[in-house]
C-alpha cells in the first residue's frame, strides 16, 4: 500500500472509532456541482413559467408566443443569473463534464415540456390555463428522468402536497425537515448532499422557499380556495415550499 493511503487510513479510523463520519474523504465535487446545478435549472425553469403567468392566463389572447424557443431564452437568463453558467458556451465553461452533459439534455426536457402545452398556453377565451410552475417543474422532471436515466424530482412535505407524483421519500422527507430549520440559509441555492447506495449513489437536494409570487396560491386566508381549487396553505414569504432533489451515480 503506498504512505498516501495509509496516512487516510491513520486518519479515518480514529475518526470512525470516535463516531465521527469523515465525510470529506468521500465527498465527490463534481457529482455535487452537476445535481446542484440540474436542481436550479429545473427551478429556473418553474421561475420562468411563473413570470409568465399573466401571459399563459390572458383569456383574450390566443397565440401567446411563448414558444419553446423563447422559453429557452428566458431560462437561460435566469439561469446564468443564479449560477453564472452560460448554457449557450457549457463546452468553454468551467463546470464538471458530467454537467456539460447533463445540463443541456434537462433543457431539451423542459422546452419540449412548454412544446407539450402550447394548446393549453395558447387557448383563447379560457383564463387559468392550469400550467404552473409545479406543473411545469413534474412534467419536466418526469421526461428528463425517463429518457435520460438520471432521478430528478420536485417534492414537497405531506403539508403542502397537492400531488402524489411529487410525495417525498424517507431520505427526501428527513432533508427538508434540515431546510425547515429557520438557521438554514435562505440564499445563495446551498444544497444538501449525501452518498447512499455504500457509496456507488450521490443524493443531492436543493430547498425552495416560498417568494411573494406564491403567495397568490399557498399563502392566506389558510384554507381559502385558490385559483387552481386548492386550499391555501397559510404559508409566510420564506416559508419552506418544498425541494428539488437529483440522485447520480458516481461508482
Amino acid at each position: 500500500m503506498k504512505r498516501g493511503r495509509w496516512i487516510i487510513l491513520f486518519i479515518v479510523i480514529p475518526l470512525i472509532a470516535i463516531g465521527i463520519a469523515p465525510v470529506w474523504a468521500f465527498a465527490n465535487p463534481d457529482a455535487i456541482e452537476t445535481g446542484r446545478l440540474l436542481a436550479i435549472l429545473l427551478d429556473a425553469g418553474r421561475v420562468t413559467v411563473g413570470a409568465n403567468l399573466p401571459l399563459i392566463n390572458d383569456a383574450a389572447k390566443g397565440d401567446k408566443g411563448f414558444t419553446p424557443e423563447v422559453f429557452e431564452k428566458q431560462l437561460t437568463e435566469k439561469f446564468k443569473d443564479r449560477t453564472g453558467v452560460d448554457l449557450g458556451k457549457l463546452k468553454d465553461s468551467k463546470v464538471p463534464e458530467m454537467a456539460k452533459k447533463l445540463l443541456p439534455q434537462l433543457v431539451e426536457a423542459s422546452k419540449s415540456t412548454v412544446a407539450d402545452n402550447q394548446t393549453v398556453i395558447n387557448k383563447q377565451g379560457v383564463g387559468f390555463k392550469g400550467f404552473i410552475p409545479a406543473t411545469f417543474g413534474t412534467q419536466a422532471a418526469a421526461k428528463f428522468s425517463d429518457k435520460f436515466g438520471v432521478y430528478l424530482k420536485q417534492t414537497t412535505h405531506a403539508g403542502l402536497l397537492r400531488n402524489p407524483k411529487n410525495k417525498a421519500d424517507d431520505f427526501e422527507a428527513a432533508i427538508m425537515k434540515k431546510f425547515a430549520d429557520p438557521a438554514y440559509p435562505h440564499q445563495g441555492d446551498k444544497v444538501i448532499s449525501e452518498e447512499v447506495d455504500g457509496g456507488k449513489t450521490l443524493r443531492v437536494i436543493l430547498p425552495l422557499f416560498y417568494g411573494k409570487g406564491c403567495l397568490a396560491c399557498h399563502g392566506d386566508p389558510k384554507g381559502e380556495k385558490d385559483i387552481s381549487g386548492y386550499p391555501k396553505e397559510g404559508a409566510k414569504e420564506g416559508d419552506l415550499g418544498g425541494a428539488i432533489s437529483v440522485k447520480l451515480a458516481v461508482k
